[in-house]
């Protein structure tokens, strides 16, 4: 018994968590242009550190953030709350994911580390998606979410009478909601000009060396302003699933 707790207390050290939060968010221009998409209040505080928290909730507190557009402000913030273990890498201007992620390549202490997007928020179990991993070694795991329909659907019958109305369902497929888990091999996978989930990950697919932990909870990505609108009134009506207690 004390041999298995063991294993799994080593299993769930803490771990080294790689932000991506270089993009311009050209979708959020309202507040881009002025500060990083990173660092957009929802509840008060930027949603970079909400994403944070989640990581440390399951006590993995160190992170390596990917910086790029107006990356020194997110320096800037986080050097001033002095929370967390955080290595600042500027990655570039225009770079994209997978050039980002190769160029914190010797930032990487461990043979498994976490990445996610810097707009996400969720409720995913990241210690659960982390023995899933391990269980499964594989290169990458990533969290799946259910896809919503951005739009109501109608049923129509035969007779072209509308039977019934559905609002934003969930639709029969499942979509990359990022939290992944990456093994160091994944650099062997990132070539110059390469895109993260185009090339990378479309030849880990056809070696069968990326696997899906299926999140059946709460998911949002915040990419437009309707997201920001929605997040703040979740969070002023107390619906905060991605906030563990």
């Amino acid at each position: 018994m004390q041999t298995k707790l063991f294993k799994q207390a080593k299993l769930l050290k803490n771990m080294q968590v790689v932000v991506l939060c270089g993009g311009k968010g050209t979708r959020l221009s309202e507040y881009s242009e002025q500060i990083p998409k990173a660092l957009i209040d929802i509840g008060g505080k930027p949603i970079l550190l909400h994403l944070m928290e989640i990581y440390a909730h399951f006590d993995h507190k160190d992170f390596v953030l990917c910086l790029g557009y107006k990356g020194d402000k997110i320096r800037e913030y986080f050097e001033k709350v002095g929370t967390f273990n955080i290595k600042f890498v500027d990655t570039g201007l225009d770079a994209n994911k997978a050039e980002r992620i190769a160029k914190i390549k010797n930032y990487i202490e461990e043979d498994d580390f976490f990445v996610t997007y810097g707009d996400d928020l969720s409720d995913v179990d990241i210690n659960k998606l982390l023995r899933f991993h391990k269980k499964n070694k594989k290169i990458v795991t990533l969290t799946a979410v259910d896809l919503v329909s951005p739009f109501g659907i109608l049923e129509v019958n035969k007779k072209s009478e509308v039977t019934k109305f559905k609002e934003k369902p969930k639709l029969n497929h499942l979509m990359n909601g990022g939290f992944y888990v990456f093994n160091k091999k994944i650099f062997d996978y990132i070539k110059n000009g390469y895109d993260l989930e185009r090339e990378t990950f479309g030849e880990l697919a056809k070696k069968r060396m990326i696997c899906a932990l299926h999140h059946k909870g709460f998911w949002k990505s915040m990419n437009m302003l309707k997201d920001v609108i929605e997040l703040n009134e979740m969070f002023a009506n107390g619906k905060t699933p991605w906030i563990r207690k």
